[in-house]
Formats: structure tokens, C-alpha cells, sequence
């Protein structure tokens, strides 16, 4: 068991109970998505569940909808346990068929509707799905069915990890593993059925921050989800202002354009409470110019995986300025641990046990023992635990730059980087070499507009580092940098295609070797 939090744990811990295996488990949650959905509809049946563009769908219309669409896949002949892929843009459709697959008790496999044939294709044959949802395609429709013998840990989708390498691994989340997610957001978040949330998803619906984080804890409350096809500044500041949403949660790339384009103005966004972003660390200017820009709403930084089913840890508004360097404490169910890496500090490979860890991966057995060992989910990430819980994230285990012996981590040399004013974006990376093994490189993107000297750049982020973690090489690239669809950034295609300069550095003292004298 990992130690109990820090005094001043800043979310609510009631009512959890410890099972056999000593995971901490919430108590009276639903068993399963169907009986979310009906209670909802139930207690909500005229209350606007979905909205997209002008059409709205109430939650008597989702839970009838929803039906018909189950019973269209039992006359396709899909049976409980069978896999159906969910292959389409966000909107209606997505959350019909998510909630359509769930009653006629078959797993949902959501799929990115911008892959290739060769790449969805893959999925599909490694899921064996019995049917596909597909984007121009009518749903199944068909007399209602509701199949609600579904047990808490049978499963519910499998979202299949987008990686930054090699083939995507399914990863199998049950119903429990959703619903303990639903109410970690419903604590961490501060949210309630007494005000149900308005919530803006821009993320994909596919991934497991716009389903898991952002619709279902909204559906459970009773709340009202509205739907973008996809982010544009303009666009999603008019929906806040329009829809009066109070709960946003988005990539802090996405409120960096939003403050820089979408001419941000306090009566449009007077209704946000809370406002996450996540991933990774964020640098404290975007902190402070969101809580200028929104300053009724609570901050925070939400880290996770699509193996914890997205929270894992959660910085609150209270730390959200202070330590922006930080993502957080574990959130109220989870323990977290640290194991050795071998290294010269107090950082180390971060584990995370809870309800939330999904069951491994689909037909997997080796990768699944890997990463799933002992009933702790290895996340790859280097992360420090300070002696108040916060939890830093300072690496991929695999990103980790070894210089001549000297561990470099990439997010603390990122940070760094990113404090200079003319920096919009930065990824560092190793650069191999013949000596040192690997040296540190390092992508700068400006904000647009922005005359951006590398030499400076680096200079300014002498004041924070060794020198031995400042970059050696340097690449100025004028577009965005190349992102997975969760948000991660792509190292693999950085490393393989970035062209460096050698990193000149300015002296900011003089130099302690006097000049050769000839």
C-alpha cells in the first residue's frame, strides 16, 4: 500500500472501501453504463443531453434512440461481448452509437475517423469486431433492446492506445473502470447533480479525456454536453458564451489559440467554473492568462492515460499557479508508487493502482504482463512525489537522454525553454553522438509573429539548468509540432526528420579562462 496522502489533501475521500486486493474501490456507484444512462433519463427525461450544431437531444430521446440502435445490432446479429467498432467524427451519432452499443451489451471500440484503411483496418481485425459504425453511414435502427445484465468489470470499449511508436494496443476498459472515472471527475472537478454540468468538448470523442472525462460524468449528472466537430478559437469561445458552458476541459494548445486569436471577453465566458487542461506540465504564463481571462472558474491540470482511463492525478485551483510545474496529487481512489530506475535522484518510473487501471490489453498477453505487474499499471513516466504528494512528470522512461552519463529529462529541459516570452511550443529530444553517447536537441516554435533567437532562448534557460541539460542542438520550425491525436507530441517523427544547428550560446558572465596569449 503507498502511504496515505500528505496533510492538506485537497479532494474528497469518503466513502471508499478497500477490497481483497487492496485497491481503494467508490462505493454505490452504478454497475454499469445502462444504468447510468437510465437513471439519467429517469430523473432528467426533458433536460438537453447532446447538442451539435442546432439540433439538441434530450435525455428521454438519447435512451430511446440509443435502444433502437441496439435493437438494429441484435437483427445484425451482435451478441453480448461481441466488438463493434465506432468509426465516426464527434457528434450525435458518436454518443447514440456509444450509448446503443452499451445496451445491447457489446463492447464499443471508438476509432479515429481520419485514419487509413490500413490503419483502421488493423484495429479492426485485432479487435475481431462483428460489426463496424461508420462515418456517412445511417446507424442500425431496429424494435428497442436493453440487455442490462451486464456485471460491473465485464467490458465496455476497448480504446486503443494512439502511441507515439509502433502498433496500437487495445486497452480494456470495463464498466467499473468508466464509472470510477465519472466520479473522480465529479470530486476533482467539483461538479454536481444539484447544478449539472454544461460541458464544450472539443477533444475527440474518441480518446478518453472527451468521452470518459467530459460526456459521461456529464451524462451521469444530468448534465448537458455540447459537441464540436472540431476546435476553432472563434468557434468555441461563441459556444461558451451561447450554450452558458461552465465546465471546459481542453489541451492547453487549444486555450493558448484561444487566448491568442479568439479575443477572449469577460461577459462571453462569465458561466465557466471549472477549466482543465492536461497531460503535462504547463508553462505558469498560460496558467496566469487563463485565470485573468476566465476569472470565475476554478484551474486545474488532470493527468492520465488511456490505461487509467484518463485521471489519474489532478492539480487543483488552489496549487494551479504556484505550481504549475506539477501535475498534481493522486486522485481520491488511487495509490501511486515509484519504481527504481537506477538513477542519482528521487525520480522514478511512475506506478498508479486504483479502479480506474483497465484489465490490460486486448488479446495481448505478454505486452499486458509487462505493463500490468502486480496489480500495478507501469506508466513509462519518469515522475518525482514530493513529501506533499505532488507529483512532477519529468520524462518518458524511453525519452530519458543519457549525455556521457548524465540523465537529462526532456520535460524539465521543455519547461525551461518554454519561460522564454517568444516560445509558443518546444519538444526536446536525444540527438545521438559519437562521444557522448546522446546530446540534448531542441524544436522551438514562436508565437506567430514572434522573432525568436535560439541563442536566447537558451541563454534565458541557463538561469534554470546545468549546464549539462542545455540543448547543444537547436531547430526553429515554423509550423505546429506533430501530435498524436491524444495531444502527445510525435518524438520518434522529430527525431527522424528534424534538420539541427548547433546551439550557440550567448555568455551572460565573462568567460573565467583568460585569453590565449599568442
Amino acid at each position: 500500500m503507498s502511504p496515505e496522502p500528505a496533510p492538506g489533501y485537497p479532494f474528497d475521500r469518503s466513502g471508499l472501501v478497500t477490497d481483497d486486493r487492496g485497491v481503494r474501490q467508490y462505493a454505490d456507484r452504478p454497475p454499469t453504463l445502462v444504468a447510468m444512462l437510465r437513471a439519467s433519463a429517469d430523473r432528467s427525461p426533458m433536460v438537453d443531453a447532446l447538442v451539435h450544431g442546432g439540433t439538441r437531444l434530450r435525455y428521454e430521446q438519447l435512451w430511446e434512440r440509443a435502444a433502437r440502435v441496439a435493437g438494429g445490432l441484435r437483427r445484425d446479429g451482435v451478441r453480448s461481448g461481441d466488438r463493434v467498432v465506432l468509426q465516426m467524427p464527434n457528434g450525435l451519432d458518436w454518443c447514440v452509437g456509444f450509448f446503443g452499443i452499451q445496451l445491447v451489451g457489446a463492447v464499443a471500440v471508438p476509432v479515429n475517423p481520419r485514419l487509413t484503411a490500413s490503419e483502421s483496418g488493423y484495429i479492426t481485425r485485432d479487435a475481431g469486431a462483428a460489426r463496424t459504425l461508420a462515418q456517412g453511414g445511417a446507424l442500425p435502427d431496429g424494435p428497442p433492446v436493453v440487455a442490462d445484465d451486464a456485471a460491473p468489470d465485464d467490458l465496455a470499449a476497448i480504446f486503443y492506445t494512439s502511441g507515439t511508436t509502433g502498433r496500437p494496443k487495445g486497452a480494456m476498459t470495463s464498466h467499473r473502470n468508466f464509472l470510477a472515472n465519472t466520479e473522480t471527475a465529479r470530486r476533482v472537478l467539483r461538479l454536481s447533480a444539484a447544478a449539472p454540468p454544461r460541458t464544450l468538448i472539443a477533444a475527440p470523442l474518441f480518446h478518453v479525456t472527451g468521452c470518459n472525462s467530459q460526456l459521461l460524468p456529464t451524462c451521469e449528472l444530468g448534465g448537458t454536453a455540447v459537441l464540436l466537430d472540431a476546435f476553432q478559437p472563434a468557434a468555441f469561445l461563441r459556444a461558451v458564451a451561447q450554450e452558458e458552458i461552465t465546465m471546459l476541459m481542453a489541451a492547453p494548445a487549444m486555450y493558448a489559440m484561444a487566448l491568442r486569436v479568439g479575443r477572449v471577453r469577460p461577459e462571453g465566458v462569465a458561466s465557466v467554473r471549472s477549466l482543465s487542461y492536461g497531460g503535462a506540465p504547463v508553462p505558469g504564463e498560460l496558467v496566469r492568462a487563463l485565470a485573468e481571462a476566465f476569472p470565475r472558474a476554478r484551474l486545474g491540470n488532470g493527468f492520465g492515460l488511456t490505461e487509467t482511463s484518463s485521471f489519474a492525478t489532478y492539480l487543483p485551483h488552489e496549487d494551479a499557479l504556484r505550481r504549475s510545474d506539477s501535475v498534481g496529487h493522486a486522485v481520491p481512489p488511487v495509490d501511486l508508487r515509484l519504481a527504481a530506475l537506477e538513477r542519482d535522484d528521487a525520480a522514478g518510473e511512475l506506478l498508479v493502482r486504483g479502479p480506474n487501471v483497465v484489465g490490460g490489453y486486448w488479446g495481448d498477453p505478454a505486452r499486458t504482463a509487462a505493463t500490468f505487474a502486480d496489480g500495478w499499471l507501469r506508466t513509462g513516466d519518469v515522475a518525482r512525489i514530493g513529501p506533499d504528494g505532488l507529483v512532477q512528470v519529468v520524462d518518458r522512461v524511453k525519452d530519458v537522454i543519457n549525455r556521457a552519463g548524465e540523465n537529462v529529462y526532456s520535460v524539465e529541459v521543455e519547461h525551461a525553454l518554454g519561460l522564454h516570452p517568444a516560445v509558443a511550443e518546444v519538444a526536446v529530444v536525444a540527438v545521438p553522438d559519437e562521444l557522448a553517447g546522446e546530446k540534448v536537441g531542441a524544436v522551438l516554435v514562436p508565437h506567430p509573429g514572434a522573432a525568436l533567437d535560439p541563442s536566447a532562448v537558451v541563454a534565458a534557460a541557463a538561469e534554470h539548468l546545468a549546464a549539462f541539460k542545455l540543448p547543444q542542438y537547436v531547430a526553429v520550425r515554423p509550423e505546429p509540432l506533430p501530435r498524436n491525436p491524444g495531444g502527445k507530441v510525435l518524438k520518434a517523427e522529430l527525431r527522424a526528420r528534424t534538420a539541427w544547428s548547433v546551439a550557440r550560446r550567448r555568455r551572460t558572465h565573462p568567460s573565467p579562462v583568460p585569453p590565449r596569449q599568442e
